[in-house]
């Protein structure tokens, strides 16, 4: 499908809501004349001195309105999409529970508009209702983590931080993931010489950090797999944490023990004597038929096991993740999955919905499958509410089936603060590793980025440009004014 642009040159929400209902969209500028035929489907958008033209046409039907030109160009963006929104509903016969909003971060978005009005929710709330049409589901699931959220984020420190630590390794890939990782089988060397520099960038992050002034409020070790490294390379940088920083008083530290494939006893006892009160170990179904479709190589057997192994070994918080709309996997199936965590205890569960990522295997392999239960699914999330199990955070992402959601589910007192602290972007979050991204939060909610390498080669390879755009969170630090020169 086509979008033209005529004399208009903004296409980033036109083009993000397009991609909520068709993913072949093609960003055009030019005359109508120029790229469509008369058998194709297209959305056309001319922008004159006085107003823009906005139509459709689809399945060999045809949409057209007009709207003013304002100087307001943010106005305009929204008019055009609520005009768009209008047309693709008809034309594709469908409506989204989350209506035109395309961020990632709907709670966010409410807590901002919270703010621009004065504290009045019921004015946010019609903003979600009648300016981005969102259903009233997906309302009521937003507020009720903006407000399990607030307290916390209200005595959050502009001054704290989490360190994030990337271990981008696994021990296979699974077909739905297109994250930054390596199988670990046959990277011996890659992942010694990683582990090596990775404990240098913790020492020195553990400087930099103080210079900057700021104060460590949680921990976090995620990838890839965490635990696809050796036990002696997940000891050594656990060490390298525990000597280089101040663990003693923080509020959380989390280890992804994701895979009980490669998660033993042993590595799971080091990361309880290395200080860490919280693991995740993710079945994402209770069939093994499915985990088998997705290329996962352990069984659901082998999750339960280890989970036990981490319940006996005394973690504070154990989280297990779930994903709805996997290949093979029905509404029953996935009932029968939260069942399962639920039976078991677990003190977070994360329901992800289902991405389809242009570099999964999953799509790159045509594996095509019908995913019309997704929304089915998510409604039996019902079952943890049953039990005692709040939503905490949330967030999006973009080729989502249905435009859905990830959801964490939480006993009460079992918050993942760093799960909500990176997704409302509310504190400063210094990354370590491969891919990993440090945000450097200002005062008045201004972000600046810095980035490492994406793979592991490079990061090795060119690890002193790693430590000098470390450097870059002391100079950063200084203009948003958290310390003196």
């Amino acid at each position: 499908m086509f979008i033209i642009l005529d004399n208009f040159s903004h296409h980033y929400e036109i083009e993000q809501l397009t991609r909520m209902f068709t993913k072949d969209v093609n960003v055009e500028f030019g005359k109508r004349k120029d790229f469509c035929k008369n058998s194709e489907n297209f959305l056309y958008i001319r922008q004159n001195s006085k107003k823009i033209l906005v139509s459709l046409k689809y399945d060999c039907k045809s949409y057209i309105s007009f709207i003013p030109l304002e100087e307001n160009k943010d106005k305009v963006q929204l008019d055009i999409c609520r005009i768009a929104y209008g047309f693709y509903t008809q034309a594709f016969g469908k409506e989204l529970k989350w209506g035109m909003l395309t961020g990632v971060r709907p709670v966010r978005l409410m807590r901002n508009l919270y703010a621009k009005n004065n504290g009045d929710i019921n004015k946010v709330l019609d903003i979600f209702r009648n300016k981005y049409l969102v259903s009233e589901e997906k309302i009521k699931l937003c507020l009720n983590i903006f407000n399990l959220q607030k307290n916390i984020i209200d005595k959050a420190d502009k001054k704290d931080y989490s360190l994030y630590i990337s271990i981008p390794f696994c021990p296979s890939r699974c077909s739905y993931c297109s994250f930054i990782s390596l199988p670990s089988k046959n990277s011996d060397k890659l992942m010694e010489d990683y582990v090596n520099k990775l404990c240098d960038e913790i020492a020195y992050t553990a400087k930099t950090a103080e210079k900057a002034q700021l104060n460590l409020k949680t921990i976090y070790i995620g990838g890839g797999t965490p635990t696809s490294l050796n036990a002696q390379q997940l000891y050594r940088i656990m060490k390298a944490v525990k000597d280089n920083f101040d663990i003693s008083n923080i509020e959380e530290y989390t280890v992804e023990a994701g895979r009980p494939d490669c998660t033993t006893r042993e590595k799971l006892q080091i990361i309880k004597d290395m200080g860490a009160d919280r693991v995740s170990i993710n079945p994402q179904t209770f069939s093994d038929e499915v985990l088998k479709a997705i290329g996962r190589k352990h069984s659901h057997q082998d999750f339960i096991d280890c989970y036990n192994m981490a319940k006996e070994i005394g973690f504070k918080s154990i989280n297990t993740d779930i994903i709805a709309g996997l290949p093979l996997d029905t509404v029953e199936g996935f009932e029968n999955s939260l069942k399962g965590c639920v039976e078991l205890g677990a003190e977070n569960i994360t329901v992800h919905t289902l991405t389809l990522k242009r570099a999964s295997n999953i799509v790159m392999n045509n594996q095509n499958n019908s995913y019309s239960d997704v929304s089915k699914m998510l409604e039996k999330c019902d079952i943890l509410a049953e039990n005692g199990y709040v939503p905490y955070y949330m967030y999006r992402q973009k080729s989502t089936l249905q435009s859905l959601e990830n959801v964490g589910f939480s006993l009460s007192q079992h918050e993942s603060l760093y799960n909500i602290y990176i997704m409302e972007e509310i504190q400063t979050i210094i990354s370590c590793g491969a891919g990993g991204v440090t945000k450097v939060v200002g005062p008045n909610g201004e972000i600046k980025r810095i980035y490492n390498y994406k793979y592991p080669a490079e990061y090795v390879k060119d690890f002193n440009t790693i430590l000098s755009r470390k450097d870059e969170v002391i100079s950063v630090c200084q203009q948003f004014g958290f310390q003196k020169d």
